[in-house]
Order: structure tokens, then C-alpha cells, then sequence
């Protein structure tokens, strides 16, 4: 054992010396980038819908049932793009599937915008939910596609810093807009969202497409030139173009044109495929039953339980909660190829239960409408900023990077396009039912019931999710092929069992 031991110190050590002298390679900074910029769509629609529905109330005379149709339909209707969206990511590429997602938005904030009714209003968001399906799968995979493996962590959680600014960008409108006219302002918010959109759409015409969708389609002299600006070297270029090109030969995929996948990931998957679609449709789902969409799309109906009325203090504290997020998810992104996923979701995993909690027992001391301590405001304001914070950490920037690296090549796209549905499906049923719950078990009840489950994901991401820093895409699919495999990515000999 001393051996092992020194053997994986020796390892680690060697890790770290070639973490040191990375360089960030600029093409593909420039192309993660433009790729994740397309993420913006989803963040500005969380933010600027939790202040903009207080007016959409007021002015189109809606219930809260309709209040809780209109924010969660959205994340339902993206169900539709995230499934759709890996089927035609295999058959159009990857470049021209952020293309077509950026279009779908922007066709659906032109509809929200200037929806005269709330049968209009809501047709907006079926077609902007189908684009933002679109893009949630996309991005992440184009970046973790086009990335080198030792910065891959750092490029591929830029979806996620993208949808954080995007929020943070819908809080900041919220608040610069509450001042004008009541019939007006609400319309202005939706509308900016197709500023994004044009911009997204035309940055494509200068992104490459992806190396692997190009070995994909045989196309071995585009994929090299892409990975030669992607690499440090020709020579580094042609070893990966080599390492990609047997990967997809060895899956017996030369005549493939994504046909038989869903049958290859539901009906009788291989062992190996049974646990990466486990990991990928788990951390999705923890990533949203964890409620972190629902609080921030709620974010003013919580401060008024707790006291605050006016609307202008309520989008000022939004706009604090989204600079706690926004800085936090920068930090991950900055230290996921140093530390690993694994040891920052574990972290962000349990910062939000424990603040889950902290919430929870605040609230409780503001049920009372007669007296409500300041204090106990005090505490929920540092507690939702706690929670959110741990979220963007761990589980914010995370899930897209661990749900677009572990599938193999011939299953990736569909593959997470499935991991991407689930997510949808959860954020939506959280979405349309928060209020309607909190009613019932009090927001209290609610943060409580939160906490729990992601006490449930922690020990989830635990047992069942091994660590992939630093490994090429083609590496990873070992990590789940032996049931022993050590979490750090290390397979057990029989002298180490």
C-alpha cells in the first residue's frame, strides 16, 4: 500500500506541475465565448421575468396561478428544444444549431414583447423556451468539444457565467426600468432580450465547427485545422486529431449517422453507458430540484413575505443576489481545472443545504405578519445570498461541464440533449408549483423540504460522480467502464482491492 501511496502522491504531484504550465489557448477562449454567449438568453430571462410578471399582474390583471403558467412555462416548453436539439446538433453541426437557437429566442422575445394578451404572452414563451432548450444543450457541447483537456473545466462552465451575467444583466434592466410607465416598462424588459439574439447569430459566422462532429463526418482536414488553432502545436494538433479519430473508429462508427442512439441509451445500455447517463440525468436533476431557479424567479414574492414592499428595494436586492452569483461562478470557473469538479460540487452541495436551512428557520420567525424582527430579514437576505453563492459554485457551472464531457463521442449530443430534458422537466414542475406549495407549507416548509434534497445530491454526487479533470474527452468513457474505478480517475489493480 505504501507504494500505491507514493505512486498516487507522484501522480498528483504531476498534475498539478501540468496545470501550472497551461496556457489558455486564445482561438479557443474566442470560440467558448461566442458559443456561451449564447446561454445570456436563458440568464436574462430568469432575471428580468421576476420583476418584470409584478407588472405583467398589475397590467394584464393576471392570477397567481397564471403568474406561476407564465415563469415556469419556459423551462417546460425548453423541453422540446433540449430534446430536438441533440438529434439536430448530429445532423446539422453544432455551429448551426447555436444558430438556430439564437433565432428561436429572438422570434419568442419579438412575440413576448409586444403580446397585446396573455394567450400572446404565453405564446412568446413556448417559442423562446424551445430556443433556450436549444441553447443549453448546445453551448456546453460545442465548448467541451473544441476545448483542450486541461482547460476544458474552465471553457466549458462559461454557459453557466454567461446565464449568470445574463441574470444579473435582467436584475440591473429590472431596476433601470421600474421608473416608467407601468404599461410599458415590462415590455421594454422582454424586448431587450433580442438584443442578445442578433448579436449571438452574427458572431457564428467567425466560430469554427466543432473538431469532433467534423471526425464525425469524415472530414479529417477541417478537424485538423480547427485543432492546430485550438492546440499549443501542429504536433499536439494531429495527436488529438489521432486520439479522437480512433476513439470514434473503436465505437464501430464509420458508416454512422446518429440513428439507433436513444435505443443504445434507454433500451439495454452497456454498463458503462447505464452509469454515465446516471451521473448526467442525476446531476441535472439535483441542479433543479434544488429549487435555485425557483428562488431566484421568486426572489420578490420571498422579500415581501419577509417584509419588503417597495418595488424598487425589491429589485435593489436583486441586484445584490445576482453579484453574489456572478462572482462566485467566475470563481469556480477559474479553479475547476485546479481542484476538480468533484471536490467544488461537493462544497457548493452542502454550502446550499446548510443555507437552505439557515432560510428556512428565518422564515419561520417572519410567518407572523404583526411582528417581524429585523434581524430575521437580516438573516434571509445573508441566506439567500449563501445560497445562491453555493449554487454558483458547485452545481451552477458543473452540471453543464459534467453533463457535456462524460458521453462518448456517438452519444454525446443525444445523450445530453436527455441529461438537458430532464433539467428542463424539473425546473419547470419547480417553477409552476413553488407559490402554490409555499402556500401551503409556508416559504419556511419550503426551504426545509429544499435543504433535504440537496442532502440527498451530496451524497449523490459522492458515491456516484468520479472525477474527470485533466482527461481528454476520449479518456473519461474509462472512468465509468469498472464499477471499482477509483474516484480519482484511477482504475484498482487486483493487488489494490
Amino acid at each position: 500500500m505504501e507504494g500505491f501511496e507514493v505512486e498516487v502522491e507522484a501522480e498528483r504531484r504531476g498534475e498539478e506541475e501540468k496545470i501550472k504550465g497551461v496556457k489558455l489557448n486564445k482561438y479557443a477562449l474566442g470560440c467558448a465565448l461566442l458559443a456561451s454567449t449564447n446561454s445570456i438568453l436563458l440568464g436574462y430571462d430568469i432575471g428580468v421575468i421576476s420583476g418584470a410578471v409584478l407588472y405583467i399582474r398589475e397590467n394584464l390583471k393576471i392570477t397567481s396561478i397564471q403568474e406561476e403558467i407564465l415563469v415556469g412555462s419556459l423551462n417546460v416548453c425548453s423541453l422540446i428544444g433540449s430534446l430536438l436539439s441533440g438529434k439536430t446538433s448530429d445532423l446539422i453541426g453544432r455551429r448551426y444549431t447555436i444558430v438556430l437557437a439564437a433565432a428561436t429566442f429572438f422570434a419568442g422575445a419579438l412575440l413576448m414583447g409586444l403580446a397585446p394578451s396573455y394567450p400572446f404572452l404565453m405564446a412568446g414563451r413556448v417559442v423562446a423556451g424551445i430556443g433556450v432548450g436549444y441553447s443549453l444543450m448546445i453551448a456546453p457541447v460545442y465548448t467541451a468539444e473544441i476545448s483542450p483537456a486541461m482547460t476544458r473545466g474552465f471553457l466549458s462552465s462559461l454557459p453557466e457565467v454567461f446565464i449568470t451575467v445574463g441574470i444579473l444583466l435582467g436584475y440591473v434592466v429590472n431596476y433601470a426600468l421600474s421608473g416608467i410607465d407601468k404599461d410599458w416598462n415590462w415590455r421594454v424588459m422582454l424586448l431587450l432580450a433580442a438584443v442578445p439574439a442578433v448579436g449571438i447569430g452574427m458572431g457564428v459566422v467567425v466560430m469554427p465547427e466543432s473538431p469532433r462532429w467534423l471526425v464525425m463526418k469524415r472530414r479529417l482536414s477541417e478537424a485538423k485545422r480547427v485543432l492546430v488553432k485550438t492546440s499549443e502545436s501542429e504536433e499536439e494538433a494531429e495527436l488529438r486529431l489521432g486520439e479522437i479519430t480512433r476513439a470514434w473508429e473503436l465505437q464501430g462508427s464509420s458508416n454512422w449517422h446518429g440513428q439507433g442512439v436513444w435505443k443504445e441509451l434507454l433500451w439495454r445500455p452497456a454498463p458503462a453507458t447505464r452509469r454515465i447517463l446516471i451521473a448526467a440525468i442525476g446531476i441535472n436533476f439535483f441542479m433543479q430540484a434544488s429549487g435555485n431557479d425557483a428562488v431566484i424567479y421568486y426572489l420578490p414574492e420571498v422579500f415581501k413575505a419577509a417584509g419588503v414592499r417597495k418595488k424598487k428595494q425589491l429589485f435593489a436586492f436583486n441586484v445584490i443576489m445576482g453579484t453574489a452569483k456572478a462572482t462566485c461562478v467566475m470563481i469556480s470557473a477559474l479553479f475547476l481545472d485546479k481542484y476538480g469538479r468533484r471536490p467544488l460540487l461537493l462544497l457548493g452541495s452542502v454550502g446550499m443545504a446548510l443555507s437552505l436551512c439557515v432560510l428556512g428557520l428565518g422564515s419561520k420567525f417572519l410567518e407572523n405578519p404583526v411582528h417581524r424582527p429585523t434581524w430575521a430579514i437580516v438573516v434571509c437576505v445573508i441566506a439567500v445570498c449563501g445560497d445562491v453563492s453555493f449554487f454558483s459554485i458547485g452545481l451552477g457551472p458543473i452540471t453543464w461541464v459534467y453533463s457535456s464531457e462524460i458521453f462518448p463521442l456517438r452519444l454525446r449530443a443525444q445523450g445530453t440533449s436527455l441529461a438537458v430534458s430532464v433539467n428542463r422537466l424539473v425546473s419547470g414542475v419547480v417553477s409552476m408549483t413553488f407559490l402554490s406549495i409555499t402556500k401551503t407549507i409556508t416559504f419556511g416548509g419550503m426551504f426545509f423540504v429544499l435543504a433535504a434534497i440537496m442532502m440527498m445530491g451530496s451524497l449523490f454526487f459522492f458515491f456516484l460522480m468520479p472525477e474527470t479533470k485533466g482527461k481528454s474527452l476520449e479518456e473519461i468513457g474509462k472512468l465509468f467502464e469498472d464499477k471499482k474505478t477509483s474516484y480519482e480517475g484511477r482504475e484498482m489493480d487486483s493487488t489494490e482491492k
